[in-house]
């Protein structure tokens, strides 16, 4: 689940793009849906002390999370962007459930949301009933 931060004067979808292609190199997707509230979460103390170090007094995260589609091939993948130090060292495709069961215990809840708000893209439903109310 790449994440990052919106840039002064930068759009949230502009952003998640952007990040999207700073940390996985990925440059063809599309943004299919986006969850309609920002969502938050606390960090747990440990986590709150590191961060506090790394970044300043940050309490609480707050994210507008994105449904993208990958376009092309995984050959565009390439978590050695040149950018900076590589975010991640492996990637992997996941079911919504992997991606809940693996998030950290602070960040479940709002993991869950997440899917809960793009279930019908997932499961294809709303995918299925674009297609038929555009005739593709």
């Amino acid at each position: 689940m790449p994440q990052g931060g919106i840039e002064d004067g930068e759009e949230p979808k502009s952003a998640a793009i952007r990040e999207l292609r700073e940390e996985t190199g990925i440059e063809s997707a599309e943004i299919i849906a986006e969850v309609p509230n920002w969502l938050t979460y606390d960090f747990p103390p440990a986590v709150k002390t590191k961060v506090n170090r790394l970044w300043g007094a940050m309490t609480l995260a707050m994210y507008l999370m994105f449904l993208m589609r990958f376009t092309k091939d995984e050959s565009e993948i390439n978590l050695a962007t040149g950018e900076a130090e590589p975010e991640f060292a492996e990637w992997k495709w996941a079911s919504p459930e992997e991606v809940i069961e693996q998030a950290v215990d602070y960040k479940r809840p709002t993991y869950e949301e997440v899917m809960k708000t793009f279930k019908s893209y997932l499961d294809g439903s709303a995918l299925s009933a674009k297609c038929k109310s555009t005739k593709w």
